[in-house]
């Protein structure tokens, strides 16, 4: 039985579908994983495909090139390896499992499949993939190993099959998601588990880091002792790799020389999140930057501040487009956040447009009196506009509504709701006012971007405005965002009826109304922009709601 064991954990960020050059990346991993002389290279969970592949992984030319890179690996395990653990998707007759490979002696050496697919929020895996059935333990140079692929270390049954065989140590691969509570969350379930568990068990989990569509992977890989003391910790939501050197003991297995990375959690957590998701989909999807409104306000400029850590500011396209409701004070604080964030800043009159529009409609309008419809047309204008100098210079739109905008139809659409993407989707409007002061506290900056005051103060504490006619407030329509923002919590993340709401204390008239207003809009959540999940239910990929929906709990609660 081998007493000691040198394990790079391979905590990177692939881009899903590019098989080739999530091969390329292995490789380069596994030339530094030997020169640094470990046993064992691991690479979390699909690694080939990238994780999730959704309906990828049923087409059978993708399966195909992913046993052709497997096959190309496997060789590089031979003679001095090191072996490498991996995932892939794995086709077995007529069954596509989610399989972790162990390549070892030039070959594969061992295969395991995802006993436990997970079918709810985020995920559904059950929809393209075949359940394996309970992992056996692989014996691999003296030590059996238990394989268990992210679910299955999340749920006792496997590991306590694994641990009936006698597996000695785990290694999990993984495609965990971040949403802000996944660390404690995290923290909790292996606790519990050790707390279980007998004899001298150790824990290696290898995370995937990087933005793929809605979603973000923090990486945050990390290791525990036969004690279950946290021995290793990598970098969250940054590609990192690290060596843990394991000896048995006596009393087990004992750890030395691994990194031991701080926790990000909090705002810093959000804010990695929501740069990291930014600049992955601009960078893999080809985008040479972004361009957005700038609007004098706190979303527009949060998102530019985001766009700038995520690429740089030689990424960024800052545009104002003024009409004749813009205020000076929104001229001003426009460009001075643009100055601070090192922006390229444009100023484009949109009031020709909007004339044009008016003589245009003016015959049908007829009679009329003005209302949102103009209001419309100004935002309208303005997403014509970006949309124009996306096509014209390639960089991709960024839209920059927030997450209690968008719950209750505060946005317009092919309006403020154009674009590729949206950092701020899953941000509620209170949360944006924290951001930007905790943004701003950043005296060495973050990622790209410079660091100290990057928001001006008055963006932050004037009254939020669309400035769409005279005088305009956001409160002119809605309730207050701290009153706004808690029912809204408590309609989409805890999905509380409106009488639970009210039991609360919060006015029943203001529930009934917003809860109208989030089922009405959810037409126009459909044709958003993806936007990276934060909390524990984005729209989209987490809440499902039909569009045509009549049933309303206020009514039922009357």
């Amino acid at each position: 039985m081998s007493d000691r064991l040198s394990i790079l954990s391979a905590q990177l960020n692939p881009v899903l579908g590019d098989i080739a050059g999530n091969l390329a990346m292995a490789k380069a991993a596994h030339a530094e994983a030997r020169a640094r002389g470990v046993d064992l290279i691991v690479f979390p969970e699909l690694f080939l495909t990238g994780y999730p592949p959704e309906d990828l992984v049923l087409k059978r030319a993708a399966i195909t090139a992913c046993h052709a890179a497997l096959d190309a690996l496997a060789p590089l395990s031979a003679g001095e390896g090191p072996a490498i653990l991996i995932g892939t998707p794995w086709r077995e007759g007529d069954k596509l499992h989610n399989a972790v490979a162990l390549l070892d002696e030039g070959r594969i050496f061992a295969l395991r499949f995802k006993h436990d697919l997970p079918n709810y929020a985020v995920f559904d895996e059950k929809r393209v993939f075949d359940a394996g059935p309970l992992p056996e333990i692989v014996n691999w140079r003296g030590l059996k190993l238990g394989l268990p692929i992210c679910e299955d270390i999340w749920l006792p049954h496997v590991p306590q099959a694994l641990i009936d065989q006698g597996a000695d140590f785990f290694i999990s691969i993984n495609g965990s998601p971040w949403r802000r509570s996944i660390e404690q969350e995290r923290w909790d379930t292996f606790s519990r588990w050790y707390e279980s568990w007998s004899g001298d068990k150790a824990l290696v989990f290898v995370n995937q880091v990087g933005g793929q569509d809605e979603l973000v992977f923090d990486g945050a890989s990390f290791a525990r002792d036969t004690a279950g003391d946290e021995v290793q910790r990598l970098a969250g939501f940054d590609a990192q790799m690290d060596v843990a050197h394991w000896t048995r003991t006596e009393t087990g297995w004992v750890c030395d020389g691994a990194s031991r990375e701080p926790m990000r959690t909090g705002l810093d957590a959000d804010w990695r999140a929501m740069s990291r998701a930014l600049g992955d989909y601009v960078t893999k999807n080809g985008f040479p930057g972004v361009v957005l409104g700038m609007s004098g306000g706190i979303d527009s400029a949060l998102s530019a501040a985001i766009a700038v850590d995520a690429l740089g500011p030689d990424k960024v396209w800052a545009v104002m487009m003024p009409s004749k409701y813009t205020s000076q004070d929104s001229l001003d604080d426009a460009e001075a956040c643009a100055r601070a964030l090192g922006v390229r800043y444009d100023i484009i009159d949109v009031e020709p447009v909007i004339a044009g529009f008016d003589s245009v409609l003016k015959t049908p309008f007829r009679g009329t009196e003005p209302d949102t419809t103009e209001e419309n047309l100004q935002s309208r204008a303005r997403g014509v506009i970006l949309m124009a100098l996306s096509n014209k210079f390639g960089p991709m739109v960024l839209s920059t509504g927030n997450k209690s905008e968008m719950a209750v139809g505060y946005a317009t659409l092919y309006g403020d709701m154009n674009g590729g993407y949206n950092a701020l989707k899953d941000v509620y409007k209170t949360d944006v006012f924290r951001l930007a002061r905790w943004r701003n506290e950043q005296v060495e900056g973050v990622g790209e971007g410079p660091g100290g005051v990057v928001i001006p103060d008055r963006i932050i504490t004037k009254p939020p405005s669309a400035e769409l006619r005279e005088d305009q407030t956001d409160q002119d329509s809605l309730p207050d965002y701290d009153v706004l923002d808690a029912i809204l919590t408590g309609l989409i993340e805890d999905e509380k009826s409106a009488r639970e709401l009210v039991d609360a204390g919060f006015d029943a008239a203001t529930v009934k109304r917003v809860e109208n207003l989030l089922y009405f809009a959810e037409y126009k959540r459909r044709q958003a922009p993806p936007g990276v999940k934060i909390g524990s239910k984005n729209f989209g990929r987490d809440r499902r709601y039909p569009i045509t929906n009549k049933f309303r709990a206020s009514s039922a609660d009357e």
